[in-house]
């Protein structure tokens, strides 16, 4: 192994990369390099940026002195391909080969460059490369994937590495090993993910694209007779419906902005309209927590609340208040993706848990 073990992490976002260097579990440096939109507009399609976001985070390591041949491991974010079981993999050449073929491929997603970008930084230097609960983790019971009508399946596409990360964390402040303890788990960012973890296992959750509460920025479910009446009236074409529900819908088509904060402000200087999109968005997310706990029979160790809108207390506070009957509520604001991918790799160079291949 390297110096004291130390990690490259690398996460792709839509207009950043975040980066992190750890040593063990402790970071030794991390960074958010932001993307210009004419940096971004010379590319067509997400996988050709792959050489451009690999020279930055080459450039990002150069500028503190580090390189890739001081790694034990180079670590990515998973993205959205075929479904998979959570854990830590080895980036192989199948999974490249289909990554660029595109077919397993469940979106267009800056997530679906972390893999390769992890390979493309590692492999030169004959370092290992990994990805860790990738957004496709697809764990559910036969029971959840069934929508309604079977040209509509319920498909598993969540912030499954948060998730688990914070999962783990709540055992620790329980004492429990995650195996023992079930869960809900509420992710709350732009688009908002509830889950349900049985002994570990994400049983059910609600695509965050799909359905469940309306969050900032996407509509969450419908209903299906006003879908269908918007989708074949012919005022909007797809692309316009795309950026209606997954961009700009929610919060921010109720109030202007998907930003909670500024929401409250507006909500606090009298404006109902801001109140009521606020009040109607925490009631839907308590809706959704109520349903994964049933999906957990009631028996519930305890509630996590994470994401960026868990450091808005007044959300917080409501919607504990709202399913604190349930368990246990605990809350882990922001994301801890960086710090997750290093854990992952750890508990396979550890042997807590097995390398799974990707196949």
């Amino acid at each position: 192994m390297s110096e004291d073990r130390l990690i490259l992490a690398v996460n792709p976002g839509g207009t950043s990369t975040k980066l992190g260097v750890y040593r063990e579990t402790e970071e030794v440096f991390a960074e958010v390099v932001r993307h210009t939109a004419e940096e971004l507009e010379a590319f067509d399609f997400t996988l050709d940026q792959l050489d451009f976001r690999r020279q930055v985070v080459e450039r990002e390591l150069k500028s503190r002195n580090y390189s890739v041949d001081r790694m034990a491991a180079v670590v990515g974010r998973g993205g959205t391909f075929k479904s998979l079981q959570s854990g830590t993999y080895r980036v192989n050449e199948k999974l490249l080969a289909d990554i660029r073929d595109g077919s397993t491929l469940q979106a267009d997603h800056p997530s679906n460059l972390g893999a390769p970008l992890a390979y493309a930084l590692a492999e030169p230097h004959g370092k290992p490369s990994f990805f860790v609960d990738p957004v496709s983790v697809d764990e559910m019971i036969d029971e959840a994937r069934l929508s309604g009508h079977p040209l509509l399946p319920r498909i598993s596409l969540s912030h499954a590495l948060n998730i688990r990360m914070v999962a783990y964390k709540a055992t620790e402040d329980l004492g429990k090993n995650l195996d023992d303890t079930n869960m809900v788990v509420l992710h709350l960012g732009s688009g908002i993910s509830v889950n349900a973890i049985c002994k570990g296992r994400m049983i059910d959750t609600n695509n965050a694209n799909d359905g469940g509460p309306f969050s900032p920025q996407r509509v969450g479910s419908l209903p299906t007779t006003g879908l269908m009446k918007l989708c074949c009236g012919g005022e909007y074409d797809p692309g316009q419906l795309k950026k209606m529900f997954l961009k700009e819908g929610g919060l921010k088509a109720y109030t202007g902005t998907d930003h909670v904060g500024e929401a409250r402000e507006r909500a606090r200087k009298g404006d109902r309209e801001a109140d009521l999109a606020l009040r109607a968005m925490a009631y839907q997310i308590i809706k959704e927590a109520g349903a994964m706990a049933a999906a957990l029979d009631g028996e519930v160790d305890c509630l996590v609340i994470t994401g960026g809108v868990a450091h808005d207390e007044w959300m917080v506070e409501r919607i504990s208040k709202g399913v604190e009957f349930m368990g246990r509520v605990l809350v882990f604001p922001g994301e801890c993706e960086l710090e997750a991918l290093v854990r992952g790799v750890l508990r396979v160079f550890d042997s807590v848990e097995q390398e799974k291949v990707y196949s």
